[in-house]
């Protein structure tokens, strides 16, 4: 059977798809993570936003222009939030939710509702074998902080760890040259007592290139610090989550760190770690954000001079804390995003500017309109002339399109 497995959401999300997909040929199929004409589709959805979730439904009308017949099997966070908008008047449809994944392909012939209760234990999915030069390998999943704003925990289930000794394993039979290390909540990586420095410090046998995921600022050790610097080939990108620059805010949003402990976290990453790209996410338009806590938020932004920002106008999740409160209206959080977004382009620029000149190790991931387009180590998407493959090493020399072009 052709089965094409199509992804919505974070890092997460296409870790467990690419295990899924591992599961899947193994059973006999053919399989493919491009929406194209299949005979059984598996979405894998996101409710991080109410238009993730929306994106996620839509998936039905893009699979029903290239086979109006096929079955389709949703799984993830938005049919675990809502299933029953999931489930499809003809009855070719499963929906399932955010546990279980593992068990996909054992259930390929049912159909109705199949939402499971939250897992105790960490679900070990089959290893990928993913042919792209990046691997995201999942260490963790839940979520304990409860942010104000955040469904996830409520649909992920509560915080557990998977074994370091499965991990290792995993990248020592990984093809990739590239591995992320990512989870729903990294930070609060716990193996029976063994924090994500320790992983860290099991993987430091390895050449291949090591990413992280996104980090909690309030848990970046010197622990972790040392741990990365021992590293072989690690790859000096840091995500913090910020969400707001707002004292106030980050409170109201329960968030655990004031603006000033992020702000020396990032000054202690940029000293350890010459050139490394701080990025982060923010929301903007919080129920409790004023127009004075936005402009804390740009300010701050520009103070810790952030790489590249990802920003997002604030969205009401039912059953959440912040639910409760009165939303701001479409256009307060229209205008503070456009103005967000300026500043962003600003610092991005700036952060490509102050590489100009210099030499980074880029693994190659496409070739396309004559280009070898790939990854600095710091996260700066690289365009080469010409056609390259594996790790080139390469003099960036100007920004470039959505990033800096090289020789």
């Amino acid at each position: 059977m052709k089965i094409c497995v199509f992804t919505y959401g974070c890092k997460v999300n296409f870790a467990e798809s690419d295990s899924l997909i591992e599961a899947l040929k193994r059973a006999g199929h053919e399989v493919t993570d491009e929406l194209q004409p299949a005979d059984l589709y598996i979405v894998n959805t996101c409710a991080v936003t109410a238009e993730a979730q929306r994106k996620s439904r839509q998936a039905v009308s893009r699979i029903s222009k290239l086979n109006q017949n096929a079955k389709i099997i949703f799984t993830g966070c938005a049919s675990q939030n809502e299933p029953e908008s999931f489930l499809l008047k003809k009855n070719n449809s499963l929906v399932t939710g955010t546990f279980g994944k593992s068990e996909i392909p054992s259930l390929l012939e049912k159909e109705g509702l199949l939402v499971k209760k939250p897992d105790e234990k960490f679900d070990d999915q089959p290893f990928s074998k993913t042919d792209r030069v990046r691997s995201f390998i999942k260490v963790q999943d839940g979520c304990d902080n409860f942010c104000t704003y955040c469904i996830i925990p409520y649909l992920r289930g509560r915080s557990r760890s998977r074994s370091i000794e499965s991990i290792v394993k995993e990248v020592k039979e990984s093809n990739a040259l590239e591995i992320v290390v990512n989870g729903i909540n990294l930070s609060d990586y716990n193996d029976n007592g063994r924090d994500l420095a320790d992983l860290i410090t099991a993987l430091s046998f390895t050449d291949k290139r090591i990413r992280l995921g996104s980090l909690e600022t309030a848990l970046i050790s010197d622990k972790l610090i040392n741990a990365l610097k021992n590293l072989k080939n690690f790859a000096p990108h840091f995500h913090l989550s910020l969400q707001s620059g707002s004292n106030s805010v980050l409170k109201a949003m329960n968030r655990h760190y004031n603006i000033d402990e992020f702000y020396k976290t990032a000054e202690k990453l940029k000293g350890s770690f010459p050139f490394a790209a701080i990025t982060t996410d923010v929301i903007v338009g919080f129920p409790t954000e004023t127009e004075e806590n936005f402009i804390e938020t740009v300010d701050f932004v520009k103070k810790v001079g952030f790489a590249d920002i990802h920003a997002f106008p604030y969205s009401p999740r039912k059953g959440t804390i912040a639910y409760t409160m009165k939303d701001l209206s479409k256009e307060v959080k229209k205008d503070r995003l456009k103005r967000l977004l300026t500043v962003k382009e600003e610092l991005r620029n700036k952060f490509f500017n102050e590489n100009v000149g210099g030499k980074r190790d880029v693994i190659v991931e496409e070739v396309s309109g004559g280009f070898s387009v790939g990854h600095t180590d710091n996260y700066i998407k690289t365009y080469v002339k010409g056609e390259k493959a594996g790790v080139i090493n390469v003099k960036l020399t100007a920004p470039f399109k959505d990033g800096m072009i090289g020789e």
